[in-house]
């Protein structure tokens, strides 16, 4: 189902991310969750993928395999690093032929061994130049859809973390809408507020597009940790900190977890209660935590 489709709907989306397991035995096991999560109907699931070739691989073929097996339109990720226009013509050809309708276009991390990068070097410097090329494809008439791929982008409700200046990093957003950007899908955050005050600076901006909320709960104090060397600039509020820390005390992670599903129920709830376009879950490739959520908020 294209994402025009999908975000018309008078019900907010609300959708899942997965990333790709390290073992090549766990795919199946991925694959197995996310099928599990028919029962829930699902607006899509979206599939990161890293900057190795291998894993990219498997990406792949597990997005093809969603879309041919279940009823869960998938979203795969696509960025810049490492790709040529080719390769990125390719990887689109063999998506629109599986019947594959949504793309996130995004700019991507550097490979790890390659901490001095060279953007200049490669075909696609912005995810802007990304989002263009996609569009290009949607024109030449390749996919079964009149419409091509629908194609999402991300925001960043705390901020950039290689972008201090919000001013800027909002230029940066709008020449990915004007470039063709159908919708936007935040990062994570923890605060509600830093949502509505990017979705208001948006529209500020003339930026009109739906915007996804993007959370994720946290389900144990490691993990979180874990999640704060990642997702580089998450701010954790002090609410939350003090509920995780209280939940600590006796020793108890199954105390830590409810006291985060709690959490992120709770700013899944105010979000719907403000008119949010949709909800993405990050779910860390767990869904139980997602499901006590959807359970919580009536869905």
């Amino acid at each position: 189902m294209h994402i025009s489709d999908i975000l018309s709907s008078p019900q907010p989306s609300l959708s899942f991310e997965f990333y790709p397991p390290k073992a090549t035995a766990a795919w199946d096991v991925l694959y197995e969750t996310i099928r599990d999560l028919e029962t829930l109907s699902p607006s899509f699931v979206s599939v990161t993928y890293g900057a190795g070739g291998g894993t990219r691989e498997l990406t792949h073929d597990l997005v093809v395999r969603i879309k041919q097996t279940t009823s869960i339109p998938p979203v795969p990720h696509l960025t810049c690093v490492g790709h040529t226009q080719d390769e990125i013509d390719a990887i689109l050809t063999r998506y629109a032929e599986a019947g594959v309708s949504n793309i996130l276009a995004l700019r991507g991390d550097p490979p790890k061994d390659q901490p001095n990068y060279d953007w200049s070097q490669g075909d696609f410097r912005f995810a802007a130049d990304l989002v263009s090329h996609i569009k290009k494809f949607n024109e030449s008439g390749k996919h079964p859809d009149p419409r091509g791929f629908g194609i999402g982008v991300a925001g960043f409700p705390e901020g950039h973390p290689t972008t201090p200046n919000r001013v800027a990093e909002l230029d940066h957003m709008k020449a990915k809408v004007d470039a063709g950007a159908d919708y936007i899908c935040t990062q994570l955050f923890f605060d509600n507020h830093d949502f509505f005050d990017y979705r208001d600076r948006c529209d500020i901006l003339g930026i009109n597009i739906p915007i996804i909320a993007g959370i994720m709960p946290v389900t144990s104090l490691g993990g979180m940790k874990r999640m704060a060397e990642l997702a580089a600039g998450a701010r954790y509020p002090a609410k939350l900190l003090k509920t995780l820390n209280r939940a600590a005390e006796n020793n108890d992670p199954s105390a830590v977890e409810r006291a985060g599903i709690h959490y992120a129920a709770q700013q899944s709830a105010e979000l719907l209660d403000n008119s949010v376009a949709g909800i993405h879950f990050y779910t860390l490739n767990k869904s139980h935590a997602t499901r006590q959520i959807y359970a919580s908020l009536g869905l």
